[in-house]
């Protein structure tokens, strides 16, 4: 029986530089890294004290990452998407969407890019 989704795993070209991304930027925390005999570096984030889905950044050592299977988009749930945004942007990150968009009838997201140009996203569920 499968009981959840346990990570999504994102190629990255520095692994040092995105994980200052994800952890200084997206507030996740370092819990695991490991580089492997074959070269291949892992490093596994997760949001503090929870057993949910965890984000794996694999690097392999060089610029040369293949494209086929990189993950269309990482989503984050936030509670004011237009507070997030505005924090992105004078970080400098670089953002997608300027302003979040408005999707199945109240929705809001917005898209922006991570170090290594993967797309993520912020996700603010329908106010009640």
């Amino acid at each position: 029986m499968i009981h959840k989704l346990e990570h999504v795993g994102i190629m990255v070209k520095d692994m040092d530089a995105s994980i200052r991304f994800y952890t200084e930027i997206l507030n996740l925390e370092l819990v695991g890294r490991e580089k492997l005999d074959n070269g291949v570096e892992l490093s596994f984030l997760s949001y503090p004290d929870t057993d949910h889905i965890q984000v794996e950044l694999v690097g392999r050592g060089s610029d040369d990452i293949p494209a086929a299977g990189k993950v269309d988009h990482l989503a984050f749930t936030v509670s004011n998407i237009e507070a997030e945004v505005e924090r992105l942007r004078g970080l400098g990150v670089k953002l997608i969407d300027e302003k979040p968009k408005t999707i199945l009838g109240g929705v809001q997201i917005a898209f922006f890019y991570g170090p290594d140009g993967e797309r993520l996203e912020f996700f603010q569920p329908k106010q009640a």
